[in-house]
């Protein structure tokens, strides 16, 4: 595949044509906003770059009452600016907006009240004194408000209405006390990206119908490959929907790597393959073997260490048992940043075995890869390079919105290779342009969502710099809330020392447990404090954080920081949060 070449295209800033304080590219990318988005462009941009006034903020609680806008007129302006009539909503339905005749001024007013909805509520999860969550039972929900769809269309006023509602009861995941996930989180260029994105409207299939995002595809995946460490960025790879189906693509192509036949003949044509990864990596695995028919009892799990790295001695012994037995060993997963406790699998030595067996090495980075961005923190993933494929998740610790999930891999061909079916109405080959370009067909989807634009424009609007400052203060405030509580009253540590990833595993222990034996009884009591805390949490509206067992584990509360809005003052209200919900169980 050829390269897109550099300026505009490529990443870093030494020209400042990457760099967010450049007025030019400012314009420049209102510009193309405009184009997509007419009003709605001119708006944003004067939102962003400060023309505008700060959009007033609302209680939140009740949906838009005004049901008119300025929109009829009789100039020819486009978009129109002139001044313009009243239009009432309660009269107007999706038919009257474009591509309705005369219908482009109230779609335009009807987008712009649909974008006021969108910035207050925006501008509202930055706000602490306002509730993460207005948590509301499943079945109160359903009965407070009409969901059920209906024949006949409502009109435009009970359509904003519907907009509100849905955000009123939203969870406020870019809230900088929402720790619940590991995607947390807003970031404004990425929700810019994203909203364009929408309206543009178009499949990732071929160069033809998405030029200007099949070409960020391959510059974004080609520096994350080098970022990897791969030479020059050279392999293959593709974003897909979500980690799990990353991991799903590293095990069907390491399988057609080893027994290509079995593309056309199914499993019956190949010995009983096993995949190994550690107890505590993520339950995809498990799941993309269940699906590629290799079935889940084929998914060998190795012991972790007490601070849940996987043990290589324990994996080589399961490969050589697997051997013993006449199955083919195709598959290790070792994990970068697992998914409770944060821990990095040592990859050095995984590589090492699967080098000595000849297996394919996979690393599910999809928490952990964004370490790769910083010098500090870099050094825990030392040995992937070795790796024949990587998940890497955007969407997690960069903070890209939701979703955005890279596969990639070392070997360039392999994948088209395995996933091509030559579909002659998409993948023409006597087409007018390199059809290398072409991407869709080393995808198992059809329809595929483009999802590189958010990083993409997040990369160049931070620059790598920018990612590291958010990667390195986010782990820094996991080490804050681990010195906090590592000797405070009350708290017990999961695990001995200082968290590797932002997954701070403690126990609270209320007041009238702290004087009973480590027995039975206290552990079956300690299970049920941190469920009740955590409802208690959603209740009130005040924070989020998640919990879980874990092996022998009781319920623990699994802190994890990504959201850059986070504070060590909001590190501080949720310790006082939980002792305050918690003090009287």
């Amino acid at each position: 595949m050829a390269s897109p070449g550099s300026g505009f295209w490529s990443f870093g800033s030494e020209d400042g044509s990457g760099d967010p304080e450049n007025p030019g590219t400012a314009r420049a990318w209102c510009q193309v906003a405009q184009k997509f988005t007419g009003g709605i462009g001119n708006k944003l941009c004067a939102l962003l770059y400060g023309d505008a006034e700060k959009p007033a903020e609302s209680g939140g609680s009740e949906p838009p009452r005004a049901t008119s806008r300025k929109a009829a007129c009789s100039c020819n302006q486009k978009p129109c600016s002139c001044s313009k009539a009243d239009v009432n909503y309660a009269f107007l339905h999706a038919t009257d907006l474009l591509p309705a005749c005369d219908g482009e001024r109230p779609t335009l007013a009807f987008l712009q009240d649909v974008m006021d909805i969108l910035l207050q509520y925006v501008v509202k999860s930055f706000d602490r004194s306002t509730k993460v969550i207005d948590f509301h039972y499943p079945n109160e929900l359903l009965q407070e408000y009409n969901w059920e769809l209906a024949d006949q269309p409502q009109n435009l006023e009970e359509i904003l209405m519907h907009c509100q509602t849905t955000l009123n009861y939203a969870i406020k995941t870019g809230h900088p006390r929402y720790f619940n996930q590991l995607s947390t989180g807003l970031d404004m260029v990425g929700l810019a990206a994203d909203w364009l994105t929408s309206t543009a409207n178009t499949n990732m299939f071929t160069y033809e119908i998405a030029p200007v995002f099949v070409l960020l595809e391959y510059v974004t995946l080609k520096k994350m490959r080098e970022i990897v460490g791969w030479p020059g960025g050279s392999g293959d790879g593709i974003f897909s929907p979500g980690g799990a189906i990353s991991n799903m693509y590293a095990m069907l192509i390491a399988r057609f790597k080893m027994f290509p036949e079995v593309k056309e003949k199914g499993m019956a044509a190949v010995p009983r393959l096993i995949a190994f990864t550690s107890e505590h990596s993520h339950f995809s695995l498990k799941k993309g073997a269940a699906a590629l028919g290799i079935g889940t009892d084929s998914v060998i799990l190795i012991k972790c260490d007490e601070r849940g790295k996987m043990i290589p001695s324990d994996l080589e012994r399961r490969i050589l048992e697997a051997k013993q037995k006449g199955f083919v060993p195709f598959l290790v997963s070792a994990t970068a940043g697992t998914t409770v406790y944060g821990a990095f699998d040592p990859l050095l030595a995984v590589a090492d075995i699967c080098k000595k067996y000849k297996i394919w090495m996979h690393v599910d980075a999809a928490w952990g890869g964004g370490l790769l961005m910083s010098r500090k923190h870099k050094w825990k993933l030392s040995g992937v390079e070795r790796a024949n494929s990587v998940t890497w998740n955007p969407h997690k610790m960069m903070g890209v919105p939701l979703q955005c999930s890279a596969l990639l891999v070392r070997e360039e061909g392999l994948m088209q290779s395995c996933n091509q079916m030559h579909a002659s109405y998409l993948f023409q080959q006597d087409k007018h342009y390199d059809l290398s370009y072409d991407t869709g067909d080393k995808a198992l989807q059809c329809g595929r969502h483009v999802d590189v634009f958010k990083l993409w424009l997040m990369w160049r609007a931070k620059g790598t710099i920018g990612f590291e400052a958010h990667i390195d203060k986010c782990l820094e405030l996991a080490e804050y809330l681990y010195n906090i509580i590592k000797n405070r009253e009350g708290y017990e540590m999961v695990f001995d020392g200082k968290p590797q990833h932002t997954n701070v595993c403690f126990w609270y222990v209320p007041p009238s447990l702290r004087v009973l034996e480590d027995n039975e009884e206290r552990m079956s009591r300690l299970s049920k404090v941190a469920p009740v805390i955590k409802a208690r949490m959603m209740e009130y509206g005040t924070t989020m954080v998640s919990y879980q067992p874990l092996g022998d584990k009781v319920n623990f509360f699994r802190m994890v920081i990504s959201n850059p809005a986070a504070t060590h003052q909001d590190i501080d209200f949720l310790i006082e949060e939980i002792e305050r919900l918690g003090q009287d169980l």
